[in-house]
């Protein structure tokens, strides 16, 4: 497990515009200053958090997965972000993990915001995802899921007296999170890293959507003891690299194991 280098971008989404919004994320990941090991994208990067999926839904051998695979390949990091995808006639808010080398894993959010009917215009997912990345467990979600911590619970082996043997170390959220609920994206961010001893990154978008929406960003990277390596400027792009220590997660979860005492539980689907 060696050090890991982040990526985050907060801007503002181009509404219902893939070739745009493609065309601006290319401009920021090559204005990034050096080498990192993941960028990370909002949710719906490519259009915005609009529930017309049958307009502006793509196959996932579209041009958006293509241009994801180009970002990485060419940046030799992995490009993480959710977008609209058809698949057998059903629609998903769906992230992909792309690697360099065009291999990728797929998460579709599994709690869909009803409050903006995106029940009624998505499939809901099911299982969560598990990638590896220098020897760093990741799991990434979707926006909402960021209020259910059941499901995004850290499991700890709880045999052994430390905790190397986490089920993930770095939990990613993407999302499109409005400006009028902003201090509870922020607040719970930092709870699940408090809670699964994990490092947590979250990336949000800023400006105003088709719908009217605000958003104000407030995207941030929390250590495992639930203090701020970062938080972006408020309503301001911003595109920032930074490291994560592989010694320092170690070395505190040996020495405040919580997870031995940690509750066993069975998530159903």
């Amino acid at each position: 497990m060696k050090d890991l280098s982040i990526s985050l971008i907060q801007t503002a989404l181009v509404w219902e515009n893939s070739a745009a919004n493609r065309s601006h994320f290319e401009q920021k990941i090559n204005g990034l200053d050096n080498k990192t090991d993941l960028i990370l994208l909002p949710e719906m990067f490519t259009t915005g958090f609009t529930m017309n999926s049958k307009k502006v839904a793509e196959a996932m051998e579209g041009p958006s997965m293509q241009w994801m695979h180009q970002q990485a390949e060419q940046q030799k990091a992995v490009v993480c972000g959710s977008l609209i995808i058809e698949e057998n006639k059903q629609y998903y808010n769906r992230l992909i993990w792309m690697q360099p080398n065009g291999q990728y894993g797929q998460y579709d959010k599994r709690h869909l915001f009803r409050m903006a009917n995106e029940d009624q215009s998505f499939t809901v997912g099911t299982n969560k995802l598990i990638v590896e990345l220098k020897g760093w467990k990741v799991c990434p979600l979707i926006c909402y899921d960021l209020r259910f911590p059941v499901f995004s619970r850290n499991r700890f082996e709880t045999d052994r007296q430390t905790y190397a043997e986490a089920e993930y170390d770095l939990l990613l959220y993407v999302a499109n999170w409005p400006a009028p609920r902003v201090e509870a994206w922020k607040k719970l961010l930092f709870a699940r890293a408090i809670e699964n001893q994990a490092y947590v990154a979250g990336v949000n978008r800023i400006g105003e959507d088709g719908n009217q929406v605000n958003y104000s960003g407030g995207s941030c990277l929390v250590d495992p003891k639930g203090e701020a390596l970062w938080q972006a400027q408020s309503e301001q792009e911003e595109l920032v690299s930074l490291n994560l220590s592989a010694a320092d997660l170690i070395a505190f979860r040996k020495k405040f194991p919580v997870g031995m005492d940690a509750d066993e539980f069975e998530l159903k689907a």
